[in-house]
């Protein structure tokens, strides 16, 4: 084979490891940590009430009409609850005044009795029997008329609570549906955000804002708007009901409104502000859970129990602090609503009582206006209530908002070409890519690989192996040049044209919850089981899954655990087998699997590689000693390249790496492999593989 012509002129520095993101995810969180205890605007903290509480209120507009529905349910039912009290002052007066009649003489007229207490000096009485609307001395309780007056007061509230269940059920629905929309929104929202994204979030804080503060915001919405918008329509109503009782008396009722407001504007803020660094940490708490409880094996391996529960408890502690804090603050406003309600309350009981002493009013009217008065002030103190829930949610709302806003990956042109049929020919052309600005990864890199070529990637850690071929598959943009799939620009194809040419195993396998079967399946949804049965023993995976309870339907459980790591990277392996890529890339994809099984795959991938192009990333070098090409990059350059002859004999970084590594261990394969050429499964699987076609089918 003749040597590839290579161009690569970079003068990159070393890729971003694990190491340096973690260093910089921390000092992230150091920062937002510092923020939320210093004031300044951190992610999840409700910043702006204002506007964020309007977007929320914006989720609703799909189901505006149901929303109108609802309003004119909750309108005609405050309207009965609040006629109820003063219906149910018109039963008082019957009885009062019965009660009064019983008492005089019968046949003299009201005036005459008024006459006669003024004459007596009981002008007190006199003005209380002159405001009796329907007074017949010696007559008694009219209880006809007091069984009417009953029996409207009981249609009242039997059709305003109707009517409150009714407005209950809808809301519901507006609720769920709303939700489900914002749940699609996020999902869809996921699935448009950069892997860059990813890279600087964590998990159990992504998960926390998917999971937590959306059933927070579910909850305050369900909890909130039917009771926000029957306390407005009861306040209201009940304010009209007072006026036309007694004006001097709702003045009374109305100095509670300054006193409200006073409460709401000093402690509203600091529970808006609490309840924001509250969901802040139990995102932080949720993301050192799920990190604890993925890497548990290794917390127990290097003994960091302690550490790891001390650094739960410390964070534990902070959310306590937080929580407490933010339910303090929201907890102090019903008492004090219900207290400024009672100061009301006692206001009102006695200058109605003078003022029935005075015949202003009726004592029935004065009981109506005591009732008024405390439906006045119980949604007001509801509404104060609400508010830390309001707050709570608004907090939780911009969290989930400040997902949706997150800038996405640029979407694919409208009017991107068709790929072409072609062979996977790769060309790199003069392509540069840094993961942040400052930090220049590859810069001015240039090579191609021809049809069916496999192409070996190696060098230290931080080298660049990993994003040369995310590169490919089109996970991060470009900062310029070009990469050529078959000819085409791949910046300018779709995405899932790009990928669906390319086949991919991780280092790290990763399988769903299902049969194995529906794993393998996963790689082309359209292959048939003969076809999973062909990659299967190509990769060696019958071998195994026989001796499972089920075979291929064998359910594998949560994060596969039933069977072992290499028996997964295998099916992963079957998996981009029976999706037929025309590219197929391989980082690292047998490092999980013993020695012998991995000699038994470097067999069948030789075969399965045939009109394939492959990218194959690999620490050991003797495992790719067949490549065509070997890429040796160092600090994003390809610092040599050639075959494993052409490299040991230039005596260069390859040589130095592949000396590094254990001799013996090389001679070792060589025995191994000689003695798999006789194995029949690796020749049947040589066999399936050979049949294969490259582009017969598209990875969805």
């Amino acid at each position: 084979m003749s040597p590839r012509k290579t161009t690569a002129k970079s003068s990159a520095h070393a890729e971003l490891t694990a190491e340096e993101k973690a260093e910089l995810a921390l000092a992230e969180q150091a920062r937002i940590s510092a923020d939320d205890w210093s004031g300044g605007v951190a992610p999840g903290k409700a910043s702006n009430f204002g506007p964020s509480f309007r977007r929320l209120i914006g989720l609703l507009k799909p189901n505006a009409l149901a929303f109108v529905l609802v309003s004119f349910l909750g309108a005609i039912g405050v309207v009965l609850a609040v006629l109820a009290p003063k219906v149910l002052g018109q039963a008082t007066n019957i009885l009062f005044e019965g009660v009064v009649s019983k008492q005089l003489p019968a046949g003299v007229t009201k005036q005459q009795v008024i006459d006669q207490l003024n004459s007596s000096g009981q002008h007190d009485v006199a003005n209380i029997v002159s405001a009796m609307q329907n007074l017949v001395p010696g007559a008694g309780v009219d209880f006809a008329a007091l069984g009417r007056v009953l029996l409207i007061v009981l249609a009242l509230y039997v059709g305003s609570s109707v009517l409150s269940w009714l407005q209950g059920y809808v809301i519901n629905i507006i609720m769920v549906r709303t939700m489900w929309r914002l749940r699609e929104q996020v999902e869809a929202k996921i699935n448009r955000l950069p892997l860059s994204y990813f890279d600087r979030v964590q998990r159990g804080e992504l998960i926390s804002r998917v999971t937590n503060d959306i059933d927070n915001i579910t909850q305050m919405m369900q909890q909130s708007l039917s009771q926000a918008l029957t306390s407005v329509l009861t306040v209201l109503g009940v304010l009209i009901m007072m006026f036309s009782i007694s004006w001097q008396l709702t003045l009374v009722a109305l100095v509670t409104l300054p006193l409200m407001a006073i409460i709401f504007g000093v402690v509203g803020p600091r529970s808006q502000k609490a309840f924001g660094i509250q969901w802040r940490k139990v995102g932080r708490l949720n993301a050192r859970v799920e990190e604890s409880f993925s890497g548990h094996a290794l917390v127990k391996v290097f003994g960091r129990e302690k550490s790891s529960r001390e650094a739960f408890r410390a964070e534990n502690e902070e959310l306590y602090q937080a929580s407490f804090k933010a339910q303090f603050l929201s907890n102090t406003m019903m008492p004090a609503m219900m207290f400024v309600g009672n100061l009301t309350y006692v206001g009102i009981a006695v200058i109605g009582a003078l003022m029935v002493a005075g015949g202003q009013l009726r004592l029935g009217d004065v009981q109506a206006f005591i009732q008024y008065s405390q439906q006045f002030t119980q949604p007001l103190s509801e509404l104060g209530g609400m508010a830390a829930v309001v707050q709570s949610g608004t907090a939780s709302a911009e969290r989930v908002f400040e997902l949706l806003d997150q800038d996405e990956q640029e979407p694919d042109a409208v009017d991107a070409p068709a790929p072409v049929a072609g062979d996977g020919t790769i060309e790199f052309q003069n392509v540069s890519f840094s993961y942040t600005p400052e930090r220049p990864l590859i810069t001015d890199l240039s090579f191609s690989v021809e049809p069916g070529e496999t192409v070996a990637i190696v060098g230290p850690t931080g080298a660049g192996k990993t994003t040369l071929v995310n590169l490919i598959m089109r996970f991060y943009e470009l900062d310029g040049g070009r990469i050529l799939l078959n000819g085409q620009d791949i910046g300018q194809l779709a995405r899932r044209d790009v990928r669906a040419k390319t086949g991919m195993v991780l280092q790290d396998p990763w399988l769903f919850a299902g049969s194995i079967r529906e794993n393998i399946r996963y790689g082309r949804a359209d292959a048939t089981d003969a076809e999973i049965l062909e990659a299967a023993k190509a990769t060696y995976v019958d071998r195994f899954v026989h001796s499972l309870p089920d075979g291929y339907d064998t359910v594998l459980d949560e994060d596969a655990s039933n069977i072992s790591a290499g028996e997964k990277q295998l099916i992963t392996i079957a998996r981009a087998f029976v999706a037929r890529p025309s590219v197929l890339i391989l980082d690292e994809a047998t490092s999980s699997v013993d020695t012998r099984t991995e000699l038994l795959l470097q067999h069948a991938m030789a075969a399965l590689r045939k009109g394939r192009t492959s990218f194959v990333i690999a620490h050991r070098l003797s495992t790719i000693r067949d490549a065509d090409l070997i890429l040796v990059m160092e600090h994003g350059d390809i610092v040599e390249q050639g075959t494993h002859e052409e490299l040991i004999q230039a005596k260069g970084a390859y040589f130095r790496l592949y000396n590094s590594q254990f001799e013996q261990a090389a001679t070792d394969l060589d025995e191994e492999f000689a003695e798999v050429q006789g194995d029949p499964l690796a020749a049947e699987a040589a066999q399936i593989a050979e049949r294969d076609e490259p582009d017969a089918a598209v990875v969805d």
